[in-house]
């Protein structure tokens, strides 16, 4: 069930304390404007864009959406991260005639953060990405994501065939990452439980530091002034459901698909990359030179997405359907 709950609205480029994009609703200068005053603009600076709000299975989630036009590409980001983290990808694929939607996922960013875990679960935050498309009267679309957001795009390529015009999957997280998630969420998810005094005061820290106007970094200080028990809620779901489709499924992925990967940590193994690319038929494996590629440096892994874009909204790129 999805209804709507708020209207879209234009929003300014300015920053608020959880570094939204949003002007400060007391009219006062956001830092990036400071910035813009003085010559010294964040690269992650960007022209006005829209956000609304909508209800998801009993949810409210956040989205914002650049740029205008047919050629749809919906993102989400990584677990425990937020819309942040992408604007600028989205930026500047709007620059290059397509629509970009960013969504917060539930527990993530804006949207709301409901503490039962049986609301994070990676197939349920599949349906919310359709949910979405319906809301905004979209009937294709390319989806992707990075980490925690690629899976979930599998997935809804795999529950919703019918409704993806392409994949994005950045460093997707499938049977080799295991171990090394084990070990790497296992300690924070016990943190979370059992030294939730600490965790809440680093909490709070981090909620009254100003952002700075750079997304991915002011992503994960968002992240770190997260509610450990919402935090506990995320990772139990996650780590409790399905985190990918079965390898059939996969096999069976009939859009173009671009496949994101690196070399640099173990939660992301460019293996998980490499068989990924060859079970989808018509996937494309790219290596990215690290793990903060298209946050730092963009403009190469950028270009390889707006590629993949231009293969999948071509006439020729199969059943293409017009989109709202």
């Amino acid at each position: 069930m999805v209804t709507e709950s708020a209207k879209v609205s234009t929003a300014s480029s300015g920053t608020d304390s959880r570094g939204t994009g949003v002007a400060p609703a007391d009219g006062g200068a956001s830092a990036q404007e400071r910035r813009a005053a003085t010559g010294d603009t964040p690269p992650t600076a960007a022209p006005p864009f829209e956000v609304g709000m909508f209800e998801s299975r009993g949810v409210r989630l956040y989205y914002e959406i650049h740029g205008q036009g047919p050629r749809v590409l919906v993102f989400t980001h990584g677990i425990l991260l937020d819309s942040n983290m992408n604007r600028r990808l989205a930026v500047d694929l709007a620059a290059a005639g397509n629509r970009v939607i960013l969504l917060d996922l539930p527990g993530h960013g804006l949207s709301e953060k409901p503490r039962r875990a049986s609301f994070h679960r990676m197939d349920t935050y599949a349906r919310h990405v359709v949910n979405l498309l319906d809301h905004l009267g979209i009937d294709r679309a390319v989806i992707g994501g990075v980490s925690l957001g690629g899976n979930v795009s599998l997935l809804v390529a795999a529950q919703a065939p019918e409704r993806i015009q392409g994949l994005v999957i950045e460093m997707p997280v499938l049977e080799w990452a295991v171990p090394a998630a084990a070990v790497t969420f296992l300690p924070l998810l016990l943190a979370v439980h059992f030294a939730r005094p600490a965790v809440r005061l680093v909490a709070e820290v981090f909620r009254r530091l100003p952002r700075t106007g750079y997304g991915a970094l002011d992503s994960v200080m968002n992240s770190l002034s997260s509610d450990p028990k919402e935090t506990a809620a995320v990772l139990h779901g996650v780590l409790a459901g399905p985190i990918a489709p079965t390898v059939d499924e996969r096999r069976t992925v009939a859009v173009p698909t671009l496949v994101i990967g690196h070399r640099s940590d173990r939660i992301h193994p460019f293996h998980d990359a490499e068989q990924l690319a060859r079970r989808v038929p018509e996937a494309r494996l790219m290596q990215a030179n690290s793990l903060f590629e298209l946050r730092v440096r963009p403009a190469r892994l950028t270009a390889e997405i707006a590629a993949l874009l231009d293969a999948a909204w071509s006439p020729d790129a199969g059943d293409e359907r017009s989109v709202g």
